[in-house]
């Protein structure tokens, strides 16, 4: 398998384990079985973590389409290189970065990992854009 199929891999592995610390975190504040029959709002004494891992979980599954579409767009085009494994690296290592980084809760640090990932996606978009043309 190639480097940024890899990564992608990794990445959703990532991404559909983020749920575990939010779910931990309700459980831990309201116990196992209401927390299996959850619905509504979190009381109002739940730790600011178990929401920041919540929005950890959602913004992992918003930037995991686009990184996705792009890898695959770059592996069905041909135009996957060593810059494309190389962003879907950075990707992986940036995206794990924001969600340590937000679920802990450090505001600016979690700004620039973020834009570190978007970079990552913008990166494997230029090389799709300027790959030689297919015959």
């Amino acid at each position: 398998m190639t480097p940024y199929l890899t990564y992608l891999a990794y990445t959703a592995l990532l991404t559909s384990l983020l749920w575990l610390p939010y779910i931990l975190g309700v459980i831990m504040t309201i116990g196992l079985i209401p927390a299996l029959h959850f619905r509504t709002a979190l009381p109002s004494d739940t730790p600011d973590w178990v929401h920041r891992a919540n929005r950890t979980h959602q913004n992992a599954i918003e930037n995991l389409a686009p990184f996705a579409v792009m890898v695959i767009v770059a592996h069905l085009a041909g135009a996957s290189n060593e810059m494309t494994a190389f962003w879907a690296m950075l990707f992986f290592f940036a995206r794990l970065a924001h969600a340590v980084v937000f679920w802990i809760g450090i505001p600016y640090v979690r700004t620039i990992v973020f834009a570190v990932g978007l970079i990552a996606v913008l990166g494997i978009f230029y090389e799709i854009m300027t790959a030689a043309p297919a015959a």
